[in-house]
Parts: C-alpha cells; structure tokens; sequence
C-alpha cells in the first residue's frame, strides 16, 4: 500500500450502489473499553459483499467499511480487555452487526473489534485461511456439523461446489458420510473427487435414488425444490445459500416425507476455533487465490461476473 499520513489509512468504502466500492482515507481506528485494534493482515472476500455494492443488501450504515472476514494481529487493547496481548493473532467470528456489515470493517489496514468475536490462530495455519474461516470455514462447518447433525455411515447431498459447498463436502467426507454433489461447473468435478465426493452431476434430483439422508443447499435457487425430491423420507435439508430470495417447493415431498427443513447461518466461536483446527491439522484445505488490498475493487468485481473459483482473499 501506498505510504499515508500518520493518523490515516487506506479503506474500501461503500458509499451508495451508484458509487460502488471506492478507495478512500479515513482516521485510524482507535480501541474503544473491551475493544482491540486488529492490523489487518488479510481479508476474504464474499457474495454478502457484492449484494451489498449491487443494493440487494442494506448494511446498517452508510458509508461503510467492508470486509467481514478478517485475520490479523493484536496492535492495541482498550480498556478492560484481558487475555489478548499486542501481537496476537486472532481471526474475527463474522457476525451481522459485526466489522463489515454493521461497522468499519477489514477493507483497511487495522480494525477495531470487541474481543467477544476473538479467535485464536493456531500455529501453521496462514492468515488467508484463517481469514477465509471465518465466514465460509465456520457457514460450512455449521450447516454441515450442527445444523446437519451429521453422522457416519448417512448418504449426504451437497448443492453447489463454490468456495463454501466445497468446503462443506470435505467436511461431510471427514464425518465418514457418503457424499454426492450437484454443481453445473462440470470444470470442478475432478476437485470435488479429490475432497473424497463419491460422485457429480447436475441437479441433486440425480441422486434422489441414493435415498439421501441430508441435503446441504448451499445455492438456493431452484435448487431448493430439487433437494425436497432428492432427500429421504424422514430425512433433513440444510439452507444454506439465498441465491434468490423466494423458492419453490413440491408440498407432497415435505408431506409424505416428512422431512425435516433448517436453516443456518454463520457459526459461533466453538465452530470456528473447531475448523481453525481442522486446518492446522491439514485435514480441509480450502482453494484460496490471494490477491493485493489494491485490487479489492476489482475483485469484487470479478465476483460479481462469476469469475472466481473457492475463495478469494486480499493479503496485505
């Protein structure tokens, strides 16, 4: 980054959809009493964001700092904070209301936070994974292993293979499930086959005669109805994605089936830390391309256009 005045420093900030992400100086965060100030040292990049910049998504104040998953180090402590020292490195658990969507997020060289979202990160495990883990490490890890109540020996559906569906795979595959997959990117089949998926295809509804004991959508269109097909009777279906707001189910599959329907969102510290430790040990490896903090704007960019495959995330 570019050097800038003491007191300043360089954000991302989205003003109005008009505008979209611009590049902009705003003070230096300082820590308020149970707050720390975090140097950022990388940030994921997420669909929540390009809603917000496209207007489908209204964050709680304009303009606004983006960038909800962040990992750095510890460089000042407010008052009261105990157990975290300057140096530190710490992810931050993503969180509506949390940096990035309710106030100034990672876009920016630090970020003040309160330590209620702190996580530890362990030894070996690099800033953008950690980064990346904090919003589609612990959504799929949540959906899979809590909301799913996964379990070995069941026959799981996954819909959609983007950087989260992957991840959710890999982590129904270490639960000992057996995993089936529907992405329209046959360019991804080889990838999911290394994660340890049985087999691919187009629509879940494919699967249907594999009497499927959970389905994880993490897509959210059409797909929604397809998994009420694909699933067992007695069996239960995770939403995940909200590629549309409103979807279209068949009555007579949640009748007769009487299936189980859940939503789930994000994740709290435990998932987190859980999965930060599923990476150290080199058990998920999430595909991750890096990218510069000067091209965050064209990386949002880039998501909007479909271009990125896994996750993408700007290391400072």
């Amino acid at each position: 980054m570019d050097h800038v005045e003491v007191g300043s420093m360089p954000a991302w900030r989205f003003g109005s959809v008009d505008h979209g992400l611009l590049l902009a100086e705003v003070p230096v965060p300082q820590p308020l009493a149970g707050e720390v100030v975090i140097d950022v040292r990388a940030a994921g990049m997420c669909h929540t964001d390009v809603g917000v910049v496209q207007g489908h998504l209204r964050p709680a104040a304009v303009p606004l700092t983006l960038g909800h998953e962040i990992c750095g180090t510890v460089a000042s402590i407010g008052a009261g904070v105990t157990g975290w020292a300057a140096g530190d490195r710490v992810a931050v658990l993503a969180s509506s209301g949390g940096p990035g969507t309710g106030r100034d997020g990672g876009y920016a060289s630090r970020v003040a936070v309160s330590t209620d979202l702190l996580v530890a990160v362990p030894e070996g495990v690099d800033d953008a994974a950690a980064a990346a883990a904090t919003d589609a490490g612990l959504t799929a890890y949540h959906a899979m292993r809590v909301q799913g109540e996964i379990q070995p020996g069941m026959r799981v559906g996954v819909i959609g293979l983007g950087g989260l569906g992957m991840i959710g795979a890999r982590l129904a595959v270490l639960a000992g499930a057996e995993v089936y997959a529907a992405e329209l990117r046959e360019s991804l089949y080889p990838a999911a086959a290394e994660q340890g998926v049985a087999a691919c295809s187009s629509s879940i509804t494919d699967f249907a005669d594999k009497r499927l004991d959970l389905v994880v959508d993490f897509a959210g269109m059409e797909t929604t109805r397809g998994a009420f097909h694909a699933v067992r009777a007695g069996g239960r279906i995770v939403q995940v994605g909200i590629g549309r707001p409103e979807a279209t189910i068949d009555l007579l599959d949640v009748i007769a089936k009487q299936v189980q329907y859940r939503g789930s969102s994000t994740g709290t510290r435990e998932d987190l830390a859980a999965f930060l430790d599923l990476l150290r040990r080199g058990e998920v490896r999430p595909h991750i391309e890096q990218i510069g903090f000067n091209e965050i704007g064209t990386g949002i960019q880039r998501l909007t256009r479909g271009e990125v495959t896994g996750r993408l995330v700007a290391v400072f």
